[in-house]
């Protein structure tokens, strides 16, 4: 059971400093239990205790899991100088430190981004070897033809030199301005899916991000908002889907 100082506890549980948390300590804003607590060393057990901050209730937890709807025109980063980031997004009752977005969507890319404290599980659900699945719908300006999807099913040659891993190609919808494409990679280069339908003088006027692993984007989702995964969706999101090419 994870146990920890009470300021530690404060810190890693919101972005207030280690300053700032012995200062609400000392002027007895800090309770424990439901009862005032002004020791900074208190044992604070993770797992039973109650602590609440200026009469804030803190639910206690070693890691946070969140899926953004990301919208158009964000960057996936922590922090830029020039544009909002997905972090900007994510509301004062998830916010602590650490929390970084596990995996890129495109400034004008929108959909599903994980945003999480859990650097081991971004390095897992991320690493090469893994290879979990993403789900993407592509408006494209241009017909999805029969080789198209035979090639995405090989692996597409991006280039001279390199060659995409087997993605899945379907046409989900035809449209005045082009089709509609539902893919599945398993891979997350730089501009893939783009430069994949470039590969064949196609582009791609809109994209969006709607799986990881085996877990949807929550459709009651609005660009911009998240919420919290639960243990479930956790291990979903974790799981590359095997029969992706069937």
């Amino acid at each position: 059971m994870p146990v920890f100082r009470l300021d530690k506890t404060i810190c890693t549980q919101s972005t207030i400093t280690r300053k700032q948390a012995k200062e609400l300590i000392k002027c007895g804003n800090v309770k424990v239990n439901g009862v005032i607590e002004k020791s900074y060393d208190r044992q604070i057990n993770w797992d039973t205790d109650i602590l609440e901050i200026c009469g804030k209730q803190i639910c206690l937890k070693r890691n946070i899991y969140i899926m953004l709807n990301k919208p158009e025109g964000v960057v996936s980063a922590t922090e830029d100088n020039r544009f909002k980031t997905v972090i900007d997004l994510i509301p004062e009752k998830y916010m602590r430190k650490g929390l970084f977005p596990a995996g890129r969507l495109d400034k004008d890319t929108t959909g599903f981004v994980l945003i999480t404290d859990d650097g081991d599980f971004a390095h897992r659900i991320l690493s090469p070897k893994r290879h979990v699945t993403k789900t993407y719908i592509a408006q494209l300006d241009a017909k999805i033809t029969d080789a198209m999807i035979n090639e995405f099913s090989a692996g597409v040659k991006i280039g001279d030199k390199f060659q995409c891993l087997p993605a899945k190609l379907e046409l989900a919808e035809s449209t005045s301005i082009g089709d509609v494409g539902k893919v599945v990679i398993c891979e997350g280069m730089y501009h893939q899916i783009k430069r994949m339908f470039k590969h064949f003088g196609a582009n791609v006027i809109s994209l969006k991000r709607i799986k990881i692993g085996l877990l949807d984007l929550d459709n009651n989702l609005k660009p911009g908002e998240c919420r919290e995964l639960t243990e479930k969706e956790i291990e979903l999101i974790s799981f590359r889907d095997e029969h992706y090419l069937d």
